[in-house]
C-alpha cells in the first residue's frame, strides 16, 4: 500500500490553491494510491497559517472520502501539550482523519524514554490511531531497535512510518519483529488498510525498496507523486523477478528529487507536468534548479519505459 504525503500547491499570487490540490489528489488515487497524508513535511505545513492548514485538512480529506481512501494528517509539535492540542483539533475537521502522523519530538532530542513518555501520553488523550514518524536526520533523536519495539508495543500507536537514513541492525531487528508484535496485540484492530496491529510503512523513498523486501508493509513516499503505480506494483510484489530494476529505477528518481530540500525538485516537476500552476515554494525554502528538476524528469523518463507487470502480479 502507497500513501502519498501531498504537496501544497500555490498560485501565482502565493495563496494556496486548492483547486490544484483537490486536483491532484484524485489523479493519485486515480493512479492507485491507498491513502493521501495532508500536512507532512512535503506539505509544507510550517509555512502554512492555521486557517491554510485547515483548509488543506478539508481539501484532502474531502477527496479521500468521496473515493473510499485512507486518510492521514500530519502533527509535527515537539512539545507534548501543543501535540496534544492539535489531535484534539483534528475531530473539528469536515472530514476527522482515520489517523494522525505524529513526528518524534524534533530539536528538543528527549531521549528514548522521552520519546516513549511522548507517545504514551498522546496515545492516553486521543482515541485517533496513531502513526509514529521516525526519522532521526530531521529530528536528531536516534531510536534503537528497544526502543522502535517498545513504541510499537503502545496501545492506540498502530504504524510507523520509518526512514532511518539508513538500513542496519536496528531496522531488520524491527521488520524481523513484526509476527511477534501482532502476537502480543492479538485485540489492537489493524487500521492502514490490512489486519497487522502494527504497520510499518516505509518513509524514506531512497530505501524504500530495500524496505519492502525486507517486510515493510507499504510506504508514505514524496515520490509517489509521479511514480505512484510503479510503487504501488513494487510494494505489491517486492520480491518479483523484474522488482530490482523496477526499485534501483524508483531509487535513482527518489535521489533526483531529494537533491534540493524537499519539496522543491518535486514541485519543480509537476509544474513542468503542468499538474499544478507553480513550482513555488515558500521560505525558507528556495525554488529548484532547473538541472536538478531535468535529472528528475530524465530518471521518470527512465520509468516509463520498463515492460509492464508480468501476467499474475496484481498491485494491493
Amino acid at each position: 500500500m502507497i500513501h502519498v504525503p501531498l504537496i501544497t500547491p500555490f498560485a501565482p499570487d502565493g495563496r494556496l490553491d486548492t483547486t490544484a490540490l483537490g486536483r491532484l489528489a484524485h489523479e493519485l488515487l486515480d493512479d492507485g494510491a491507498t491513502g493521501l497524508v495532508a500536512l507532512g513535511t512535503t506539505g509544507e505545513p510550517a509555512a502554512l497559517d492555521d486557517d491554510e492548514r485547515a483548509e488543506v485538512a478539508a481539501v484532502v480529506g474531502r477527496a479521500c472520502r468521496e473515493r473510499g481512501a485512507f486518510f492521514t494528517v500530519g502533527v509535527g509539535a515537539a512539545g507534548t501539550r501543543r501535540a496534544a492540542a492539535e489531535l484534539h483539533a483534528l475531530a473539528a475537521l469536515p472530514v476527522p482523519p482515520d489517523a494522525a502522523l505524529v513526528t518524534v519530538p524534533s530539536f528538543v532530542r528527549p531521549g528514548e524514554a522521552g520519546v516513549l513518555a511522548h507517545f504514551r501520553s498522546l496515545a492516553a488523550t486521543t482515541s485517533l490511531p496513531l502513526l509514529a514518524y521516525h526519522v532521526p536526520y530531521r529530528t536528531a533523536q536516534p531510536l534503537s531497535a528497544e526502543t522502535l519495539l517498545a513504541l510499537a508495543a503502545i496501545p492506540g500507536v498502530t504504524g510507523m512510518k520509518y526512514a532511518p537514513g539508513a538500513l542496519d541492525a536496528d531496522t531488520t531487528a524491527l521488520l524481523s519483529a513484526l509476527p511477534d508484535i501482532a502476537a502480543r496485540k492479538p485485540d489492537a484492530p489493524g487500521v492502514f488498510g490490512q489486519h497487522d496491529p502494527f504497520t510499518v510503512l516505509a518513509g524514506d523513498d531512497v530505501l524504500a525498496p530495500a524496505l519492502f523486501a525486507l517486510g515493510a508493509q507499504g510506504g508514505i513516499l514524496a515520490s509517489g507523486h509521479l511514480a505512484t503505480r510503479h510503487w504501488v506494483r513494487l510494494a505489491a510484489a517486492p520480491t518479483a523477478p523484474d522488482a530490482g530494476i523496477l526499485g534501483h529505477r524508483l531509487a535513482a528518481l527518489a535521489t533526483a528529487l531529494f537533491s534540493e530540500p524537499n519539496p522543491a525538485v518535486l514541485k519543480a516537476v509537476l509544474h513542468a507536468q503542468h499538474r499544478i500552476p507553480t513550482p513555488d515554494v515558500r521560505l525558507p525554502l528556495l525554488p529548484a534548479a532547473s538541472k536538478n528538476r531535468d535529472a528528475a524528469l530524465a530518471a521518470l523518463a527512465d520509468l516509463d519505459v520498463l515492460p509492464s507487470a508480468p501476467s499474475g502480479v496484481t498491485p494491493a
